[in-house]
């Protein structure tokens, strides 16, 4: 199993630089940070002093979206990257969410994403796309430059796409019974389109927080179900809760008490929109308690299919969370 730490792009940016240096002393491979320009500084910026300060990491947005730069730009910033750094980038995408309700824009529809993901992918492998109607090619891009697009997505429609589109999915809570069926649809996806399912690579990511005070981990990662909380709130508006097959009731459940959401606190522990998250779902959603708990429901995802785990490092214990992880809990894992 491979590990990734996700950040979020808050000042100074030399934080976020420092947090990948330590995650890759840590036995770590990729840094992931988020990405909504408003909110948090711009990450591409970063991501060079990332990728200048590590020897190893693989680097990129968890999750960029169609809807906030034109694609051509972003297949640019990716391009540009490579060739400064070599083949360290990947790219998280979704439909878009903080990055576009903050600037008062729908998220784009998943046919936008698709779209997305072949011109950005294609152009930065150096190949001529279709892009509006009009054919464009990078001309400096290398030759086969490979980039790794996963996509982000809870429903049944956005599991189909990733399945049959995507290089990686995406789950963003690290619940067993929600990782089976998801990913379940995602491999079924893939195989009805004549895709290799072992070949979609499945990344969970959530909050995980090493230590003993489980009342306080539970305290510092409840924004957790608040974010995950608007993404489930659009799934029941669509499907209804009445229907498992679409919205599982787990997921269903947990939002009737949801009353609002305030962006301003988007990703950070002390979230005031989250207080109708139960302890449950804190339990349920992240991974938290002692080194040894952390091995063991990494383990369980690892039995489902899980190839690659990213933590999300919004917590009071940072350094110490990356330390427990490189001395222990990636050494029990991978041996």
């Amino acid at each position: 199993m491979d590990f990734g730490v996700v950040l979020q792009t808050d000042p100074p940016a030399s934080r976020v630089v420092e947090l990948t240096r330590l995650a890759e002393a840590n036995g770590f491979t990729h840094a992931w940070t988020f990405d909504s320009h408003v909110l948090w500084q711009e990450p591409f910026v970063i991501y060079s002093r990332m990728l200048a300060e590590t020897e190893r990491m693989t680097v990129g947005p968890m999750v960029t979206n169609p809807g906030t730069r034109d694609w051509t730009v972003l297949a640019s910033l990716f391009a540009t990257l490579n060739d400064m750094y070599g083949e360290r980038t990947i790219c998280g995408m979704g439909r878009g969410d903080s990055a576009l309700r903050v600037i008062g824009r729908k998220p784009r529809t998943l046919a936008a994403m698709v779209e997305c993901m072949g011109v950005v992918k294609g152009l930065v492998a150096g190949e001529e796309v279709d892009y509006m109607g009009s054919p464009i090619r990078i001309p400096w891009a290398g030759e086969g430059w490979d980039l790794p697009i996963w996509a982000a997505g809870y429903g049944p429609k956005a599991l189909d796409t990733i399945g049959r589109h995507a290089d990686g999915f995406i789950l963003q809570l690290a619940d067993p019974q929600i990782l089976a069926w998801t990913a379940g649809a995602v491999r079924s996806a893939a195989a009805d389109a004549g895709r290799d399912p072992d070949e979609v690579s499945v990344c969970v990511v959530a909050p995980a927080y090493v230590g003993n005070d489980t009342a306080h981990q539970r305290e510092q990662l409840r924004w957790f179900g608040g974010m995950v909380g608007n993404h489930v709130h659009d799934l029941v508006k669509r499907y209804g809760s009445d229907d498992p097959e679409k919205v599982p009731a787990v997921l269903a459940d947990y939002i009737a008490a949801r009353e609002g959401y305030d962006y301003s606190h988007h990703g950070k522990a002390g979230n005031p929109s989250t207080d109708f998250v139960p302890d449950e779902i804190v339990d349920r959603f992240c991974v938290l308690g002692t080194a040894a708990d952390h091995i063991e429901k990494l383990n369980e995802l690892r039995s489902l299919g899980v190839d690659h785990f990213g933590i999300y490092l919004m917590h009071d214990d940072q350094e110490a969370t990356l330390a427990a992880y490189g001395e222990t809990v990636i050494p029990g894992l991978n041996g």
